[in-house]
């Protein structure tokens, strides 16, 4: 919510042009007037803000009469902050929003801390004309008593304190649209809520409601309820859907995380209505022992940067946000003793990422160690994932290892915006997780009565376990896999060639059905029983590790009626006599990946002319697999030298290339190959042009990638040639080249391999060219002086540099303290405002971006890192200051040394000389 909240404020912020005024007055006295912005007064970013609003209003400056909006931190001292505001009234009478929010600092955990407000002077009730208040992030116990005076307010934030209740006062404001308590300690909300008759939006998340008021229904204009993560047992009448009448534009009900058994079932169907992590339909505990501990108010919450990768679990439990922005939810009594956790994202690899045919994967691999530790309760964890694009019948599940064998959790999706999705589960202890998307898979536990197994992603895909068909209950599971007719009509060459839905069955064990399990495919588009030509329909079958299909139309008696075809089987797999060895080429054999059950059985109904199929099936089963995509190399405009590499989907290349082309350059895209997911492919520079780094991911020369189809395979690398740049410009090139086949990609692969020419390994070739160097400039004095980023150098060897990895030192200590740093520097605030939104679960991305955004803009200019040098000193960053000093200090100091050296040191700086005369001759050399 604290995301929400900031959107739904956007009058705090102010302007690009008005903050530049800002950064330009921070130098003077703190009673500027300068500080006073049109109708703004942003003092939050600012030390000693209450010292700089009480001087202002001391001054009885003309222009504070013009204030409507005043944001100030609330880690100001209390005393001094309530002194302050007791001003406010008489200085700033037509001020419309007041923000006072805490969470602006960080403990050394990197958990946000509370600002220090507790309370609000009376004579606040005095603003007239105030409309947004915001007090989140601080240290409220009650809601301070000048706030229900307060008729024109209409946004009222009080989020992430510590209110146990809200005052019957509170529905004396009759203009309130929106109110957020949000991360509250609430255990009863009063009945005078129900006459906020204007309100639109509650949140009432994360508190320890455990029942409501049935007034909560006379909120007639009520649009979005909140009532996530609290301790609802059951629902007021006038929340039933009888009820709902009374709330007729409510277009939000979430009711996540609660303890909610019974709802009606309106309410469960309803689109609007969110109610995942509730027990519905469990039954109560058969007893309820009073808690030994008292409960806590508010769970702890942990935010980790990137320097850490571990935390302490107690048994009170937690909420941990880690910096990759993976969250875990440690619930009170999870562990017995402390347990330290420590974590790793690792970038996907074959051998780490597990995928069944048709799998794709969405995330990276997570690892969260020590592996095989039982909690006592399930562990939440939410990973974020890439949104798939085509989600028909097929479900997106969160893949761990667990006991040597991977399988599939149950996993619930969570949007927190349209592009934004977390896959929440349950763990009862740790290992790896990765994110998957899948076929939807049905599965059911066969019983000797008998029962129906359906697709839930294609309805008219049916088992039909008779009675008696077993002796013991046996687990059978089912996927379906569709195929865009036009594909297969493409690689038929046949305008009416169709196939039904691919169906895939495997059971546990191999013993045969004791009585005859029927098998029910929907007929191919297009065809229907009455126009079917039973001489053109195909029941294709195939079971791994055969390597092709077989054509078993003959033995099975197909039962064709006007939308279907059945047949009967007493076992998933066919005795079929072995094709001769021409029909098709011998495949390597594969170790099956262990996410899936083995043996699984393909079966695939195909209407074609053609006589042999077997072949094509084969072809098809491939082209279902293979993803087309194109390769593309671009060179940054303003720096040849950076060259970026990517691979990918088809139908994503003119989007890509329209949004890098203005800071990129190159030739056109590769020609379409087809890569499985999971594939290794190279990237190799060529004729004269090498990778200008020490890579991990650079084996030989050669760039390493793994094609995932939702991932994005892109690399920025630097290049170099030791060819003479200043005679004539390098035509060189990249080529990309398939890895080996390893046995982790499918057995398919090494088919797919097989193309025409010499060289079945090569996809694509594509020039690179560096320019000429113009003028004196050599090899090495080109890239100091030009522009190139390669080393993120800022400074020149007599002044000293701070290298790529020294402003990576800088930015993972500058913390919170990053927005005035960079308002120093001479950014503007809507860069600041947009770096927040871009990394808003990442602190550390925040400042990396911040810093390198802005080292890119000053590479190659004079006085870069003196300027860097004085916005930190002015931030009240020394310590980072006199680190910068002494890096540049070392950096002069090895620049002196390396020309004494080499003879090449001047008079001021070499040591003396016998005859002055040699010096010219040894510079010369």
């Amino acid at each position: 919510m604290a995301a929400e909240a900031e959107r739904l404020e956007p009058e705090a912020a102010a302007p690009e042009d008005a903050v530049g005024e800002v950064a330009d007055a921070v130098d003077g006295e703190p009673g500027d007037p300068h500080l006073l912005l049109g109708n703004r007064l942003n003092l939050h970013l600012y030390p000693r803000g209450c010292h700089r609003l009480s001087q202002l209003c001391a001054q009885r400056a003309p222009r504070l009469l013009e204030v409507e909006f005043l944001q100030l931190s609330g880690h100001e001292d209390p005393r001094l902050l309530e002194a302050t505001l007791a001003q406010v009234p008489a200085n700033l009478q037509h001020l419309r929003s007041l923000v006072l929010r805490g969470g602006q600092q960080q403990d050394v955990l990197g958990a946000c801390s509370r600002g220090f407000l507790t309370t609000l002077p009376a004579g606040l009730s005095g603003l007239a004309r105030l409309a947004h208040l915001d007090l989140s992030f601080n240290s409220l116990e009650t809601l301070p008593a000048c706030v229900p005076h307060m008729r024109g307010l209409s946004t009222l934030l009080l989020s992430y304190n510590r209110l146990s209740e809200l005052p019957d006062s509170l529905g004396a404001l009759p203009s309130l649209s929106f109110l957020s308590v949000s991360h509250n300690c609430l255990r009863a909300l009063p009945p005078a809520l129900g006459s906020l008759s204007a309100l639109q939006r509650l949140d009432l998340s994360e508190n320890l409601l455990d029942i409501l008021p049935p007034e909560i229904g006379d909120l007639s204009s009520l649009t979005e309820l909140n009532l996530a993560s609290n301790r609802l047992q059951g629902l007021p009448i006038s929340l039933v859907p009888s009820g709902l009448a009374h709330l007729p534009l409510l277009a939000r009900l979430d009711l996540r995380d609660n303890q909610l058994r019974d709802v009606p079932p309106e309410l469960l169907d309803a689109p609007f209505v969110r109610l995942q992590g509730n027990p519905l339909g469990k039954a109560l505990p058969a007893s309820h022992s009073a808690p030994e501990t008292p409960v806590t108010c508010e769970m702890p919450r942990l935010f980790l940067n990137s320097d850490l990768d571990s935390f302490l679990v107690t048994p009170q439990g937690c909420l941990v946000t880690l910096a990759c922005g993976v969250r875990l939810r440690f619930p009170a009594g999870a562990t017995a003793d402390p347990v330290n956790i420590h974590y790793r994202l690792r970038l996907p690899e074959p051998r780490l990422v597990p995928l069944g045919p048709h799998d794709a994967l969405l995330s990276a691999v997570l690892e969260l160690r020590p592996h095989g530790v039982a909690f006592q309760q399930e562990v939440d964890l939410w990973l974020l994932f890439v949104p798939p694009r085509a989600r028909r019948c097929r479900e997106v599940v969160v893949r761990t290892l667990s006991d040597d064998s991977w399988s599939d959790l149950e996993t619930h999706l969570e949007e927190e915006a349209p592009k934004r999705l977390w896959a929440h589960c349950q763990v009862p202890h740790f290992s790896w997780f990765l994110v998957v998307s899948r076929p939807v898979s049905n599965t059911c536990l066969v019983p000797p009565e008998g029962t129906l197994l359906c697709s839930s992603g294609h309805p008219g895909v049916k088992v039909t376990f008779p009675p008696g068909a077993t002796d013991e209950p046996r687990r059978v599971r089912m996927q379906v896999v569709h195929m865009a007719s036009r594909e297969l009509r493409a690689l038929l060459e046949e305008p009416g060639a169709a196939a039904s839905p691919l169906l895939c069955l495997s059971q546990r064990g191999t013993a045969s059905f004791l009585q005859p399990v029927t098998v029910q495919l929907p007929l191919p588009p297009g065809v229907t029983g009455l126009s079917l030509d039973r001489t053109c329909l195909h029941l294709l079958y195939w079971a791994p590790p055969a390597a092709a299909w077989d054509d078993i139309t003959a033995q099975a008696a197909l039962e064709i009626t006007h939308l279907y075809a059945r047949f009967r089987v007493t076992h998933f797999s066919w005795s079929v006599p072995p094709a001769p060895a021409s029909s098709a080429p011998t495949l390597q054999r594969t170790r099956v990946p262990p996410t899936l059950i083995p043996g699984p059985r393909r079966y695939w109904l195909w209407h074609t002319t053609k006589s042999c199929v077997q072949g094509l099936a084969r072809k098809a089963w491939e082209r279902l697999r293979l993803h087309q995509v194109n390769l593309i190399a671009l060179q940054r405009r303003r720096d040849p030298e950076q060259v970026l590499l990517q691979c990918l989907p088809r139908r994503k290349v003119d989007a890509t290339l329209q949004r890098l082309l203005d800071r990129y350059r190159g030739p056109e895209p590769s020609d379409t190959v087809e890569m499985f997911e999971g594939e290794k492919f190279f990237a190799a520079f060529e004729k004269g042009i090498d990778v200008d780094a020490d890579r991990p991911d650079c084996v030989e020369g050669r760039i390493c990638f793994v094609f995932y189809s939702h991932l994005k395979n892109l690399k920025e690398v630097y290049v170099t040639t030791a060819l003479d740049r200043r005679a004539q410009a390098v035509r060189g090139q990249v080529s990309f080249y398939r890895g080996a086949v390893s046995e982790e990609v499918p057995e398919e692969a090494a088919a797919a391999r097989q193309r025409k020419g010499a060289d079945p390994l090569w996809m694509a070739t594509l020039p690179i060219k560096l320019p000429r160097l113009r003028g004196s400039q050599g090899p090495e004095q080109g890239r100091g002086a030009s522009l190139s980023l390669a080393p993120l150098n800022l400074g020149d060897a007599e002044t000293g540099f701070l290298t790529q990895s020294n402003l990576l030192n800088v930015a993972g200590r500058l913390g919170t303290d990053w927005p005035a740093v960079a308002l120093h520097l001479g950014m503007p605030y809507r860069e600041l405002q947009r770096i927040r939104h871009e990394f808003r679960d990442d602190l550390d991305g925040q400042i990396r971006c911040m810093l390198f955004s802005w080292a890119e803009r000053q590479a190659g200019q004079p006085g870069a890192v003196g300027l860097l040098v004085r916005a930190l000193e002015q931030s009240d960053r020394l310590d980072i200051a006199e680190e910068v000093r002494a890096i540049l200090e070392l950096g002069r100091q090895k620049y002196k040394d390396s020309i004494q050296r080499a003879s090449l040191a001047p008079r001021d700086l070499a040591p003396p000389k016998p005859s002055a005369s040699q010096a010219p001759e040894s510079a010369q050399a």
